[in-house]
C-alpha cells in the first residue's frame, strides 16, 4: 500500500469518476434507452479520470478536461467517418496515435491527457459504421467530459501542491544568505538546496515544460539556480567562500590583512540580487527597476584592470585574483538567474538579451517557439519521438490484427496496448505478465457471474457502480495485476446491460488481452527496447562532444590576434543537445533501474555542461583582452583546452560505447602563434626579434606607465642574452627605460628555483619567488625550457591594460571542469575506465598545461615581488621608462 496521503488521493479520484461515470450512464440507458450516449458518457470519465494521469490541483485537472473536449469530439468524429475501411482506420490510428503521443513535448498536462483522448478515437474506429448516430456519441461524451470536471472542481477536490517559484525562492534566499555570510551551510547541504530543484522532485503540474516564455524562463532559472548552488558548494569546499565573505585580499606590508575593494564592492549586490529576485519570486511578479547587475560586473572587471595596472603595493596576490574569478562566475550566474525569473513571471516578449543566444526565447513569438520545440524534436535521437513513433505503430498494427481477424470487442486489443506498453521492453514484459494474470483470474470471475446472473439487466446495473468504485480504488493501490482483473469486472458488468452477453463475453476479454499484449511486447522489442538508457548515452555522448568544441572556441577568440577578431563559437547546437540529453535524463530517471547500473554520473554531466555553456558566454563578453595574450600564455590556454577537449571527447566514447581514440593517434597541431608571428602593426617594427635597444621601446601612455607583466607577446619578445635565458627581467622603473639589456642591467633570478649560482638575485631581498610567497607550490620548471621575458609597455595606438584577469578567469573555468570532468571519469566503470591521456595521474589536470600555468604564475609572483612599493604616508608615483 502507499503512504496516507496517496492512498487519500486514489480514493477521492475513484468517488469522482464512479459519480461521473453513473451520472452519465444511468440516465442515458435506463431513462433515453440510448446506449450509445450511454457508452460514451461512461468511457469518457473513465478515460480522462483514470486512464489519462493529469497532474496538478482539482481546478486545474478541470480546466485540462474542458480545454480537451474540442479535441475529444473532433478525434470522436473522425473515427467515426474512418470506421468505414480497416485501412482508413489503420491509417487514422497512425496519425493520430502520433501526434497525442508526441503531445508530450508539451508539457506534462498534454501529455497526462493524450491516453485518454487515444481512447475516443479507438472507441468511434471500430464497427459498426454509423455515421447517423455521430451526434448521440458526441452528446454523450460532451456529458460525461462536464459532469467529471464539475466532480473535479467541487467534489472532493485535489488540493493544489507546492509551486516551483517557491521552491526557486527557497534555493535563491539559501544563496543570497550563504553569499552574504549570515548562512555557513556545509556543501552537502548547499547540493542538497539544489537537488530539490531538480524537475522529478517537483509535482508535475508545477514543472515549467512548456515551450512558452515564461516555462522557458522558469526552467533557465532553475538551471541556474543548481548552477549557482554548485558554485558555492565549491568555494565552500575550498574555502574561497569564507575568504571571499571576509573580505582579505593578503597580508600588506605591516602583516595585517588588506581589504579586497573590488570583491567588497560586487559581493554585497550579489547577495542582493538573490533575496530581491526570491521576493519577487514569492510574490508572483518581477520586481520594479532596470536589471543593474551589468553595469555592476563592468565596474568589478574595471577595478580590477586598475589594481593590476597598479603601483605594486595595490596588485593583489595570486589567490585573491582566483577569488576574483570564482565570484565573477558567480556574479555570472546570479545574472542569468535574475533575467530568467524576471521573463519567467511576465511571460511577454522582450527586447534583445544578452547573451542573445541563451535568451533568445524572450524576442520570439509564441508560434516560433511552438515550431522550435517541435522542430527540435522531431529526430530519431529524441525520447518523445522515440516514444510517439512505438505507440504509433503498436497502435496501429493492433487495429489492423483486431480488423482483419474481425474480433469482438476489438478496440480491447488497441486499449492493452495502449495500457501495458512501457519505453523499455523489460518494463513492458513485466507489465504485461502481471496483467494477463490478473486479466485471467478477472475473466474467471467475470464469466461465473455471467452464468449466474444471466440475462437480468437490473442486477448488473445494481453491480456496476460499487465495482467502479471497488476496482478504481484498490487497482492503483494494489497494483496492475489486482487493476486489470478489476477492470474486466467493469467491463462485463457494463457490455452486458447494453446487449446481452453470455460467458463468452470473458473468453473474447482473454483473447483482446492477450493478443494486445502480444502486440504491445513485440513493437517494445523492435522500437528501442532499452527506453531511454541508450538514448541517454547517446545524447549525453553528443552533449559531450558539442561542449568540447565550445571550449575550444571559446579559448580560441580569447587567444584571438588581433583581440576581437574571432567569432564567439555558436551555442545553439551545445543547446539544443543539451534539451535532448535532459529529456533523455528525465526518462531514464522514470523507468526501472534493472540489472545493470547507470554508466556514468548523468546529473554530474548535465551540471558541467551547463558550467561549460555558462562559461563560453561570460568569458568572451566580460574578459575579452584589451591586448593580445603572450604565445606563452596563448599556448598554455590552448594547450588546456585542447587536453581538456580530448578527455571530453574520450569520455564521450566510452558513454556511447564508441571505441576511444588510442593513445597518441593525433599529433597536437602548432598553434597559429607558434608557428609564426602575429602580423606586425604599421607602428611597430618589432615584428623580427631585434636588439631591445632599437625598436623594442614604444612610448608609454600617462595612466598606464606601470603595468604588471604578463606572459610575452611575439610582438613584444625581447631576447636576452645566452647567459641570462631563465632570468626574468627587471619591472621598467625611472633608471631603467626597458627590459633587461645585454649590457648590465639587473635580472630577476628563475621565480621557481631562486637565484642560481653565479646570477645575479637582484638588488635586494624584496625580489622573493613564488614559492617563498606562498602562491604557487615550488615547482621547478620543466628542463630546457626558456623564461619568457617581460613586454615593453603598449604603444600608444594598443588598448590599454594588461590581460591579466582574462588569463586568471579563464584558469579557474578550465581547471573547473578538468576537476568535474576528471570526477566523472573516475565514476566510470573500471572496465571501461581509463587514465587521461597526458595528465597527472593523481588529479588529472594536463600535465603540459598545469607546468606552464605553474610556471606563469611564478614569473607574475615573483615579479610583482620585485616591483617598487609606494611610499608609506604619501602617493606614490608610477614608473616612467624615460628617453634612453
Amino acid at each position: 500500500m502507499k503512504g496516507g496521503s496517496r492512498r487519500t488521493e486514489v480514493v477521492h479520484r475513484s468517488v469522482r469518476v464512479t459519480l461521473s461515470a453513473s451520472a452519465g450512464f444511468y440516465p442515458f440507458l435506463y431513462g433515453l434507452q440510448e446506449p450509445v450516449p450511454a457508452l460514451y458518457a461512461l468511457f469518457a470519465p473513465i478515460s480522462l479520470g483514470m486512464l489519462s494521469s493529469i497532474p496538478g490541483s482539482g481546478r486545474q485537472r478541470a480546466e485540462v478536461m474542458l480545454k480537451a473536449l474540442p479535441v475529444a469530439l473532433v478525434l470522436v468524429a473522425l473515427g467515426t467517418v474512418l470506421a468505414v475501411a480497416t485501412w482508413a482506420a489503420v491509417l487514422g490510428m497512425l496519425v493520430v496515435g502520433f501526434l497525442l503521443a508526441f503531445a508530450a513535448i508539451a508539457g506534462p498536462r498534454p501529455a497526462g491527457a493524450a491516453p485518454g483522448l487515444q481512447l475516443f478515437y479507438i472507441l468511434a474506429c471500430f464497427p459498426p459504421y454509423e455515421p447517423q448516430t455521430l451526434w448521440l456519441r458526441l452528446a454523450g461524451l460532451t456529458y460525461g467530459v462536464v459532469v467529471l470536471a464539475l466532480c473535479e472542481r467541487f467534489l472532493l477536490p485535489q488540493p493544489p501542491g507546492p509551486a516551483y517559484r517557491t521552491s526557486l525562492a527557497k534555493a535563491l534566499a539559501t544563496a543570497g544568505d550563504t553569499i552574504a555570510g549570515r548562512s555557513d551551510l556545509s556543501p552537502g547541504a548547499l547540493r542538497a538546496a539544489g537537488e530539490r530543484l531538480r524537475l522529478s522532485e517537483v509535482p508535475p503540474a508545477e514543472r515549467p515544460a512548456g515551450p512558452g516564455r515564461a516555462d522557458r524562463g522558469l526552467s533557465q532559472a532553475g538551471s541556474a539556480a543548481r548552477r549557482l548552488l554548485e558554485q558555492l558548494a565549491h568555494l565552500t569546499d575550498t574555502g574561497e567562500l569564507r575568504e571571499l565573505v571576509r573580505g582579505g585580499s593578503g597580508d600588506g606590508e605591516d602583516g595585517t590583512a588588506r581589504p579586497d575593494t573590488a570583491s567588497g564592492s560586487l559581493l554585497p549586490q550579489v547577495a542582493s540580487l538573490c533575496h530581491r529576485t526570491a521576493a519577487a519570486l514569492r510574490e508572483g511578479r518581477p520586481s520594479p527597476g532596470p536589471q543593474r547587475m551589468d553595469d555592476a560586473i563592468l565596474r568589478f572587471q574595471q577595478v580590477r584592470m586598475r589594481q593590476v595596472t597598479g603601483p605594486a603595493d595595490e596588485v593583489p596576490p595570486v589567490p585573491v585574483l582566483r577569488r576574483q574569478a570564482a565570484l565573477l562566475a558567480v556574479a555570472e550566474s546570479v545574472r542569468i538567474l535574475e533575467i530568467s525569473v524576471r521573463v519567467g513571471l511576465d511571460g511577454r516578449r522582450t527586447p534583445p538579451i544578452e547573451p542573445r543566444e541563451l535568451f533568445w526565447y524572450t524576442e520570439a513569438s509564441t508560434p516560433y517557439l511552438w515550431v522550435r520545440r517541435i522542430t527540435g524534436n522531431m529526430t530519431v535521437r529524441s525520447v518523445q519521438f522515440q516514444n510517439a513513433l512505438r505507440t504509433a505503430v503498436a497502435l496501429a498494427t493492433a487495429r489492423f490484427v483486431a480488423g482483419s481477424l474481425d474480433l469482438t470487442h476489438g478496440f480491447w486489443v488497441l486499449l492493452a496496448v495502449l495500457t501495458l506498453s512501457r519505453t523499455t521492453v523489460g518494463a513492458t514484459w513485466t507489465a504485461i505478465r502481471r496483467a494477463v494474470a490478473g486479466n485471467l483470474v478477472g475473466a474467471v470471475v467475470a464469466g461465473a457471474l455471467l452464468i449466474g446472473l444471466g440475462a437480468h439487466p437490473e442486477a448488473y446495473a445494481a453491480i456496476l457502480a460499487p465495482g467502479m468504485l471497488i476496482a478504481f480504488a484498490l487497482g492503483p493501490l494494489l497494483g496492475i495485476a489486482w487493476a486489470q482483473g478489476l477492470f474486466t469486472l467493469v467491463v462485463a458488468t457494463a457490455f452486458a446491460q447494453i446487449a446481452p452477453a453470455s460467458w463468452h463475453l470473458a473468453g473474447a476479454r482473454i483473447v483482446d488481452v492477450l493478443t494486445g499484449s502480444a502486440i504491445g511486447l513485440l513493437c517494445a522489442m523492435l522500437a528501442w527496447p532499452a527506453g531511454a538508457r541508450r538514448e541517454v548515452r547517446r545524447t549525453m555522448a553528443g552533449l559531450l562532444r558539442e561542449c568540447a568544441s565550445l571550449i575550444k572556441g571559446t579559448v580560441a577568440v580569447l587567444t584571438a590576434v588581433p583581440p576581437g577578431s574571432a567569432a564567439p563559437p555558436p551555442t545553439f547546437p551545445a543547446l539544443h543537445r543539451l534539451r535532448l540529453a535532459e529529456s533523455a535524463y528525465a526518462q531514464f530517471r522514470s523507468e526501472p533501474a534493472g540489472s545493470v547500473p547507470a554508466r556514468a554520473d548523468w546529473q554530474a554531466v548535465l551540471i558541467t555542461a551547463n558550467h561549460v555553456l555558462l562559461g563560453a558566454q561570460w568569458l568572451p563578453r566580460f574578459d575579452l583582452p584589451a591586448c593580445a595574450l603572450s604565445p606563452d600564455a596563448a599556448a598554455w590556454a590552448r594547450a588546456g583546452a585542447r587536453t581538456l577537449a580530448e578527455t571530453m571527447e574520450r569520455v564521450a566514447a566510452l558513454c556511447a560505447d564508441d571505441r576511444p581514440p588510442p593513445e597518441g593517434r593525433r599529433a597536437a597541431p602548432t598553434p597559429p602563434d607558434e608557428k609564426q608571428g602575429p602580423p606586425a602593426r604599421p607602428e611597430e617594427k618589432h615584428a623580427a626579434p631585434t636588439p631591445p635597444d632599437e625598436n623594442q621601446r614604444a612610448p608609454t601612455r600617462p595612466e598606464e606607465k606601470h603595468v604588471v607583466p604578463t606572459p610575452p607577446d611575439e610582438k613584444h619578445a625581447v631576447p636576452t642574452r645566452p647567459e641570462e635565458k631563465h632570468a626574468v627581467p627587471t619591472p621598467p622603473d625611472k633608471n631603467q627605460g626597458a627590459p633587461t639589456r645585454p649590457d648590465g642591467e639587473q635580472a630577476v633570478p628563475s621565480p621557481s628555483l631562486g637565484a642560481r649560482p653565479g646570477r645575479p638575485s637582484g638588488a635586494d631581498g624584496a625580489r622573493r619567488t613564488a614559492s617563498e610567497t606562498g602562491d604557487v607550490p615550488p615547482t621547478p620548471w620543466p628542463p630546457g625550457a626558456a623564461v619568457p621575458s617581460m613586454p615593453p609597455p603598449p604603444t600608444s595606438s594598443q588598448p590599454a591594460g594588461p590581460p591579466l584577469p582574462a588569463l586568471v578567469d579563464l584558469d579557474m573555468w578550465l581547471r573547473g571542469l578538468t576537476a568535474q570532468f576528471a570526477r566523472i571519469e573516475a565514476g566510470l566503470p573500471a572496465e571501461v575506465r581509463r587514465g587521461p591521456r597526458g595528465t597527472n595521474s593523481d588529479s588529472g589536470t594536463p600535465a603540459s598545461a598545469e607546468n606552464v600555468r605553474r610556471r606563469w604564475y611564478s614569473e607574475v609572483a615573483a615579479i610583482r615581488a620585485a616591483r617598487p612599493r609606494r611610499p608609506a604616508g604619501r602617493g606614490g608615483t608610477r614608473c616612467d621608462p624615460g628617453p634612453r
